[in-house]
């Protein structure tokens, strides 16, 4: 390999790249094909480690049930910088019609975990080159269960901030919005903490013909529900973006019977720890209220998910400026989301950031969660290279 090696990163890092590009995409559309949900990616992880034993990188797995984590040394110390992707899939039935699909009903890598992996697997090779450059400490982490399961937690909880410490963390997500080989970065919040609600509404069951002798569950969650949407409009500050949505209504049985009870289950999305602080006071002060006005009682667990994920400057601006770096003017700051991503887990206990890499392919207007999603696989090298040079600036690396 050394004799690839130039006086710049970026020519090295891209000749790197360049050399596993097909190997890459081509363990990508074996994850791909081969798809598993949050804590079930034994396979997935069995791929991980194969690829990390072939690259002599020591390694851990079961760690967060089945997480992966390697780890790259440097030839001088330094802090140790975590850079994460996510394995698990998502329970769509796909619809893609691409020769390598999923070949299990039912289960689909729809949100472009599989490009995750194995871009952090082509990362992985690229540093393991670059070791003496570095100084400091690689830790790759593969997270399963990200989609809502807890992955990261489950992975925290087995210690994977510790044992070495990590000082920083780096995660990425491919975007279907922006074309391949565009990147974009938001400053401070970027994604919203993620919280979940369940409401029972209890009333007194009766006939449908005689509705004066029953408390009727259904009209009084149909009133909750429209009085819910006040949290936003009139409670949270305009300034601090939120969302309080309800998903399902669930009560009765048939035509002519007044159920006991009626459930609300809804969700609620913030960027800033004031705004959700207000949301679950109100929605519970709302509920509460509707004993006096509906004279139903409203049992409420309230669940707070991640938290929001916050970009930090210590780790997004060397990423910023590594993209630059290496392939020029192709990285602009982007808006806030109010998607969640348990990553936040990561970035609320060290300085954290996470890149967006654009995969969309021309003529095509994917969108993650879609049974067709077609990402560009061209996003691996990119996100390869990308990532690469941002461990190498901000390990100190000199080629």
């Amino acid at each position: 390999m050394s004799a690839i090696r130039a006086n710049d990163p970026a020519t090295t890092i891209r000749a790197l790249t360049d050399r596993i590009e097909s190997s890459l995409i081509e363990i990508r559309r074996d994850l791909h094909a081969h798809p598993e949900l949050g804590f079930q990616e034994v396979r997935t992880a069995g791929v991980v480690a194969r690829e990390l034993q072939r690259l002599g990188i020591p390694h851990e797995t079961g760690i967060g049930k089945t997480g992966v984590v390697g780890l790259i040394e440097g030839g001088r110390p330094g802090p140790v910088l975590a850079i994460r992707a996510d394995m698990d899939a998502l329970p769509i039935q796909e619809e893609s019609g691409l020769p390598f699909a999923s070949t299990l009903p039912g289960q689909m890598h729809a949100c472009g975990h599989d490009i995750h992996t194995t871009t952090l697997l082509g990362v992985a090779a690229v540093l393991r080159e670059m070791a003496p450059q570095l100084a400091g400490t690689v830790k790759l982490v593969f997270q399963p269960a990200e989609e809502g399961l807890g992955g990261m937690q489950a992975m925290i909880d087995d210690g994977v901030m510790d044992d070495p410490k990590i000082d920083l963390a780096l995660g990425f997500h491919n975007h279907p919005d922006m074309p391949v080989g565009r990147f974009a970065y938001v400053r401070g919040p970027t994604l919203a903490a993620s919280d979940r609600f369940d409401i029972v509404v209890r009333g007194k069951s009766g006939h449908a013909a005689y509705p004066h002798t029953t408390i009727d569950p259904v009209v009084a969650a149909a009133m909750l529900v429209t009085q819910l949407q006040t949290v936003v409009t009139r409670e949270v500050p305009p300034t601090q973006p939120a969302v309080v949505t309800v998903g399902a209504i669930q009560g009765g049985t048939t035509y002519n019977i007044i159920p006991d009870t009626c459930l609300i289950k809804g969700t609620v999305r913030t960027l800033h720890a004031q705004a959700r602080d207000i949301a679950e006071a109100a929605i519970r002060r709302l509920a509460e209220g509707m004993l006096h006005g509906m004279r139903v009682q409203c049992d409420v667990s309230y669940r707070r998910g991640t938290p929001s994920l916050v970009n930090d400057s210590r780790v997004l601006d060397p990423t910023v400026a590594a993209v630059r770096a290496q392939f020029g003017d192709v990285i602009t700051e982007g808006e806030a989301s109010l998607g969640g991503e348990d990553f936040a887990l990561m970035a609320d206990r060290v300085p954290g950031f996470q890149l967006r890499v654009g995969s969309s392919q021309p003529g095509r207007e994917d969108r993650l969660h879609n049974s067709a999603y077609q990402p560009d696989e061209r996003c691996i090298g990119f996100g390869v290279q990308a990532l690469s040079r941002a461990a190498v600036e901000m390990l100190g690396g000199a080629v």
